[in-house]
């Protein structure tokens, strides 16, 4: 495994020499967050920040992500110049070295929570997601906003946008991921770019929009739409966790050869359709880390790792989340793991 660590560029109070203090930290995943979504992003602006991340030792691992624009996901008359665009954005990503790509298709929101700083028994604060929170969210309040979330868009333009998608069922979403990737996987293919979509977070539909990668099932559905080895995964056990249908294990087991890029976190399953994010131990949560990570073991893994959403612990403030002593606690775990399973399988 390659272990990595998110940043967010220079806004972000984890800094690089943070970064690369973290043992067997070896890149860093980060993305270009001033290029509006749809537009293509400079071949000079991927290398000022490959060389801002490779000037600290590290390299720039993974990009995640390039968003995917709403008129690709919703199928909308402008798709195929933003599909073009996006396949130019992958080939400035491969001239500057960059060999993996994770993004996501969750129509208008991307991960979803109801709350950014609950307190937790020790007094920590995680992300949760309360389902009765959630249902009793309007989008169109216009103070509706999170990480992650497009904020570019004014009120009238969420309502613009989410009638838009009144229309498009899950079929329709599958029709439009398999007309994007039959025009993007090709790109990426020449290029060679291993593309790793993101599952759904949470795992279903949230205020009246589909999501369709959610299980199992649908992940092979996904895989088959394009089956070649550069349209993959971003297996992310804190995204598929949260449903306890899931099965995390055999997932791993079953799909590792197109796993492009692991996501490592622990959830703590409180409720249906209810969660909050733990540390990465084990048995803080609901998800067995060590099996997880001794079936990636087993098949041989070598893409890259990261640990993902963390506790804001020690005081630290910051992106929720994204706080630096967590996830390096996180990053240190996984390493422990790694390297007992590397020992105990000699």
């Amino acid at each position: 495994m390659k272990m990595t660590f998110r940043w967010y560029g220079d806004s972000d109070p984890v800094t690089l020499d943070n970064i690369r203090q973290i043992p067997n930290m070896t890149g860093v995943v980060s993305a270009i967050y001033d290029i509006p979504v749809g537009e293509v992003w400079p071949y000079e602006k991927i290398m000022e920040l490959k060389n801002k991340i490779n000037a600290k030792g590290l390299e720039l691992s993974v990009i995640e992500s390039v968003p995917v624009h709403e008129d690709i996901k919703y199928g909308g008359g402008d798709r195929d110049r933003y599909i073009a665009n996006y396949c130019e954005t992958l080939r400035n990503l491969a001239r500057a070295g960059v060999d993996c790509v994770c993004y996501n298709f969750m129509p208008v929101f991307d991960w979803t929570r109801s709350e950014l700083n609950y307190e937790l028994p020790d007094g920590s604060t995680a992300l949760i997601y309360d389902r009765e929170t959630v249902e009793k969210m309007n989008p169109l309040s216009g103070d509706l906003s999170l990480p992650g979330w497009d904020s570019s868009y004014t009120k009238d333009g969420m309502k613009e946008l989410l009638e838009k998608y009144q229309s498009v069922t899950e079929d329709d979403l599958w029709d439009n991921i398999k007309y994007f990737l039959d025009r993007v996987i090709k790109v990426a293919e020449e290029v060679k770019i291993k593309m790793a979509i993101h599952p759904d977070d949470p795992p279903w539909g949230i205020f009246g929009l589909p999501r369709i990668i959610t299980n199992k099932e649908n992940i092979e559905k996904f895989l088959k739409l394009y089956d070649s080895p550069y349209n993959g995964l971003t297996l992310c056990t804190g995204s598929l966790g949260v449903h306890p249908e899931n099965d995390l294990v055999d997932m791993v087991y079953s799909f590792c050869d197109r796993i492009h890029f692991a996501h490592i976190r622990n959830i703590k399953i409180t409720g249906e359709k209810s969660f909050e994010e733990a540390g990465h131990l084990s048995k803080a949560g609901s998800l067995d880390i060590v099996k997880i990570l001794k079936a990636y073991h087993d098949k041989g893994f070598t893409g890259y790792i990261r640990p993902d959403h963390g506790r804001m612990i020690w005081g630290e403030t910051g992106r929720p989340g994204y706080g630096l002593y967590d996830r390096a606690l996180g990053a240190t775990y996984i390493n422990g793991i790694w390297e007992t399973l590397e020992k105990v399988d000699k």
